[in-house]
């Protein structure tokens, strides 16, 4: 067991003992264990999976950040996290359809939309529609 910490900007998302950690690294998703060696990396959009101190898995959409361990301790600063549970779909998808037609426009009017902002934006909705739907086949 080590201690997990997935904290935002708006609160600690989650702080508890855990068996084992799945993450979305900059590289790929990385596990981490008990005694894991020290590391920083940053985090892309994804999913991060962990399982409880009762090693029942958990599922959170993380939308990038930064991961610390150190020291039987996990810190995992989120720019968002969101349970499974509490993904609100349709607006995800409508966050989607948005950045979807940005993109389209910056097509026909050169410089008018931040295309680096839209396509992240894009990529955050995606990623949790794409969490919501594996949690509710």
């Amino acid at each position: 067991m080590f201690r997990l910490s997935i904290v935002t900007p708006e609160k600690t998302f989650f702080d508890a003992d855990v068996a084992s950690l799945m993450v979305p690294g900059s590289e790929g998703y990385l596990g981490v264990l008990s005694n894991h060696a020290p590391l920083i990396t940053a985090l892309k959009p994804g999913r991060i999976e962990y399982k409880d101190a009762d090693n029942n898995p958990r599922f959170v959409a993380v939308s990038g950040g930064f991961l610390e361990v150190s020291g039987n301790v996990a810190t995992l600063l989120a720019d968002a996290a969101e349970d499974t549970e509490e993904i609100d779909v349709e607006r995800a998808r409508a966050a989607y359809d948005r950045a979807w037609e940005l993109l389209k426009e910056a097509g026909k009017t050169a410089g008018r939309v931040d295309v680096k902002r839209a396509r992240l934006a894009m990529e955050r909705a995606s990623n949790r529609i794409k969490i919501y739907e594996e949690k509710h086949r």
